[in-house]
Formats: structure tokens, C-alpha cells, sequence
């Protein structure tokens, strides 16, 4: 794979031209729509190396068999499949792509039940897990329970291990420190939690837990720890592990309600493996800046693995983007959040060429709206995905934790499979 930025005068026919690939895979791989393209803009270039026509009554699973490859990778080298088996006679599938992987990856995806089928479909064959989001606590210290049947079972269709996501949201959607210290400062309580999880995993079929609690409270890290240990042996038990999420630390005694409590090296030992949730520096209520700018998701990479394994650590990624309107106030200003497509598109309704920061490796740009206002809109790419990639392979990371799968992001999956081997 090779990525191509944009040129103006520049389009998909042409670029395919350039190159000698097809033009409707690689619209279909970079989320083009109608052959518009914005200048600046990253196109992923991917170059087939086998290829096979499909006969009458070729299905998918007798192809992937006939090549010695899973359901998933095939669905994974043919992005215009959208995760879906329908085949016709005289189409042509990549069986495998020029190029080799920089090493293997463990990913795992977030999604609300309300995620539309079509994009749930099409990101799963690039998932190893698939967390619901969310089962929290409740006012009496229960779990709260998710609607996540329509998830499970299309995560078994896949193959894809579902984890059951554990968070300290209440019922409104907010993360709640009063909740999180009710159960931690009350070992009864912890007990029924755990039971209860445990409950809700056998009985829905999940094949792990991921615990995501966040703003505890400082004073009860090693509460939390110790409760993150004891789900693990809980867990254990059943056979399936257990996952904790981390506040994106550069330091151990790094200040913030958000940072304080989560104890890398105790929690990185408390449980199997963790996400580092490395993103949101760009957020809707701060300065425009790039959500997982790579430097200081470096910074925390490289502290990361001064605590835990490399091989336990997932890298947490955005799949997502913002746009703010300018000048930025703090306390006024507020950002919408976008697809990486959508900021594409915004970039080509309005002429705005897409730039590219070599620092932060993510692309900007900046646009008037139709009513005067400048805007600025930081996103990801496939130049941006590739950096990241390149990051978990260059620290021997277990993988990657995608935040989350709401949105569509073609040239995300695409790009992650040209250059991980996905387990």
C-alpha cells in the first residue's frame, strides 16, 4: 500500500490511471462518492497480487476455504463487501495484496446498540473484540444493564469475541465518581458486582470483561486496583480475561482527577491487558488541536511500557474528528465531532485544501461557512492511521482499541489491514 495525496486537477480515474488499479475499489477503499476528491486529501493505494473472478455458485466461505484464508481476512481485503457474504457471478475479489505487514495485532472496537447495521457490518471483519457500550452501576450499586442482544450476535456471526464493557455510567450517560466510591469503599458491594458481571457473561455468551471506571476518586487507586484483581479471578475462573482501561498517563504521579487514581503498574498487573485511551486532546471544549496528536501519544506509549508488558497494551484510536468554529473561546466555544469522511467532504464542499501536520501527524484545514464563520477541522487519515500503526509494531504493542465504530472510516479499516496482520 501506498498513500497518494490529492494533487488539484487530480481524480479518482486519473489517480487509478497512475497507478494501474481499479477505480471503483479504489473509490469504494477511500469512501469516495461520486469520483470527488478534495486536494490534500490521503487516498490509500492498494495493489492486488492474486485475484479471483467468482463463478455461479462460488459463496464466500467455499473461496475463502479454496485459498487457506479465514471468512474475515477475505471480507478484510475486499472493503466494497461492507462486511456482507452476497457474491455475483463475474466479480472479482482480492485474495491477497503486494506488500508485507509490519506485524501482528489484537484490535478491538466500542458500539452503543443503536450503531446502524451497515457500519457495525463493515467494521467487524477488522475487530478481534466488539465491546457494547456500556453496562454501568447503578444508584444501589448493580449493574446496569445493557439492550446488546442485536451486538452479540452479530459479533458470533463474525467471529468476533464480544467483551462485556463495565463502566461508571449512570443511567444519563455520565460518568458518576459517587457511584465508583459507593462500590469501592464497600467490599459487600463489589462482591455483588462482580457476580453480577459474572452472571451477565455466562449468560449472554461475552468472552471477557473490559473495565472502564473513570474520575475515581484519588484516594481509593488502590481500591480500585484491588477490585479490578478481583474481577480478574472471578473471571479467571470462567476461563476469560480481563481488560482495564487507562487514563492517558506520562507519568506516575501525573495531577487530575482523571489520572491520579489509575496506578499503571498496579492496574497493568491487576488485570490481563490494558487500553490506553490515548486520544481526546482535541475535544469539543478545548483548543482545535489534533484528537491523538502522535507525540504525546508517544509520550504515553513510552511511559506505558516502563509499567506493563508491551505485548499487554492495546493503543487506544480515534476513529473520529472535530470542527470548530473560530475565533476559539474557552468556556464558549464548542466543537461538533465528525466522521473522518464527513471531514472530507466538508474540505471539498467548501475548496479548502487538506494540509497535513508533520508534527502531530494529523490532517487540518480551515473553511468559511456559508455565513462568514471560519472554521478549522482536525481529523485522521490514512497518513494518520499508518503513524499509529507504525507505533504499536515499533513497541511490540498487543494492538489497537478503536474509539469507537459509530462512524464510517473505509480507509481506517483498509489502511490497518495493509499493514497489520489482525488476529
Amino acid at each position: 500500500m501506498l498513500i497518494h495525496v490529492v494533487q488539484s486537477g487530480e481524480t479518482i480515474a486519473s489517480i487509478a490511471r497512475q497507478y494501474g488499479v481499479d477505480p471503483l475499489r479504489l473509490s469504494s477503499d477511500n469512501g469516495v462518492i461520486g469520483g470527488q476528491l478534495a486536494v490534500g486529501q490521503a487516498l490509500a493505494v492498494q495493489f492486488p497480487e492474486v485475484l479471483h473472478t467468482v463463478q455461479a455458485g462460488e459463496t464466500l466461505s467455499s473461496i475463502a476455504r479454496q485459498y487457506g484464508l479465514s471468512l474475515r481476512q477475505l471480507l478484510r481485503n475486499n472493503y466494497s463487501l461492507q462486511g456482507r457474504s452476497q457474491l455475483n457471478a463475474g466479480q472479482v475479489l482480492v485474495i491477497s495484496y503486494l506488500g508485507e505487514k509490519l506485524g501482528t495485532a489484537a484490535t478491538g472496537g466500542y458500539a452503543y446498540p443503536y450503531i446502524p447495521q451497515e457500519e457495525l457490518d463493515a467494521a467487524l471483519p477488522y475487530m478481534t473484540l466488539l465491546a457494547p457500550f456500556t453496562y454501568g452501576v447503578t444508584a444501589s450499586g448493580g449493574l446496569l444493564h445493557l439492550e446488546d442482544q442485536a451486538l452479540l450476535a452479530s459479533a458470533r456471526s463474525m467471529g468476533v469475541l464480544p467483551f462485556l464493557h463495565l463502566s461508571s455510567l449512570t443511567e444519563d450517560g455520565q460518568f458518576s465518581s459517587q457511584r465508583v466510591s459507593m462500590v469501592l469503599e464497600d467490599p459487600a458491594l463489589q462482591t455483588q458486582l462482580i457476580e453480577q458481571v459474572a452472571g451477565a457473561v455466562v449468560e449472554k455468551g461475552y468472552r471477557g470483561v473490559d473495565i472502564d471506571f473513570e474520575f475515581v476518586p484519588p484516594e481509593q487507586g488502590a481500591a480500585y486496583g484491588s477490585f479490578v484483581a478481583q474481577m480478574r479471578r472471578r473471571m479467571g475462573a470462567l476461563g476469560y480475561p480481563v481488560m482495564v482501561a487507562l487514563a492517558p498517563k506520562t507519568y506516575a504521579g501525573q495531577p487530575g482527577l482523571l489520572y491520579e487514581a489509575h496506578d499503571y503498574a498496579f492496574l497493568g498487573q491487576a488485570a490481563d491487558f490494558a487500553l490506553l485511551m490515548t486520544y481526546e486532546w482535541g475535544y469539543a471544549y478545548g483548543p482545535p488541536m489534533a484528537v491523538a496528536p502522535l507525540p504525546n501519544v508517544r509520550q504515553v506509549v513510552e511511559y506505558a511500557v516502563t509499567e506493563i508488558a508491551p505485548q499487554r497494551l492495546l493503543l487506544g484510536i480515534p476513529t473520529y474528528g472535530y470542527d470548530w468554529p473560530l475565533p476559539f473561546q474557552q468556556g464558549v466555544t464548542s466543537a461538533r465531532s465528525l466522521s473522518n469522511p464527513q471531514a472530507v467532504e466538508l474540505a471539498r464542499r467548501y475548496q479548502a485544501a487538506v494540509q497535513y501536520d508533520e508534527s502531530a501527524q494529523a490532517p487540518y484545514f480551515y473553511y468559511a461557512d456559508g455565513r462568514g464563520t471560519e472554521h478549522v477541522v482536525w481529523f485522521e487519515d490514512a497518513r494518520s492511521i499508518a503513524a499509529k500503526c507504525e507505533l504499536i509494531a515499533q513497541y511490540g504493542l498487543q494492538g489497537a482499541g478503536f474509539w469507537n465504530l459509530m462512524r464510517p472510516f473505509p480507509q481506517g479499516w483498509v489502511t490497518l489491514n495493509a499493514l497489520l496482520e489482525i488476529l
